[in-house]
């Protein structure tokens, strides 16, 4: 299962932070929700997946102060992201098919 979701972080991040700029626990939190309680990421997974997008250029953030709250770094989709997002998306949809294709018995 390591495997796998090694492979799914980065879209499941790229894809919840495309409708709503959000940090790291908030991200986390929503793929949880998102997923029933499947994939249930430690806090560590979804800032390591941040860093290497922010590295990548395909997520920005800043530090935003919020009255009574410690600082916060919520992450957005750069145009470089967005494109990536796509095409992240036309590849698992190309993916699924093929699965279902050899999955499917008979």
């Amino acid at each position: 299962m390591k495997q796998l979701l090694r492979g799914v972080v980065d879209p499941l991040v790229l894809i919840v932070i495309s409708e709503l700029p959000m940090h790291g626990y908030s991200i986390a939190r929503e793929i949880e929700r998102r997923s029933s309680g499947y994939f249930c990421l430690a806090a560590s997974t979804v800032y390591s997946s941040l860093r290497r997008l922010e590295k990548e250029g395909l997520v920005r953030s800043h530090w935003q102060k919020v009255s009574g709250i410690p600082l916060r770094r919520p992450y957005c989709l750069t145009d470089k992201g967005w494109y990536a997002l796509d095409l992240k998306l036309r590849e698992w949809e190309q993916f699924c098919v093929a699965a279902e294709r050899v999955m499917t018995r008979g």
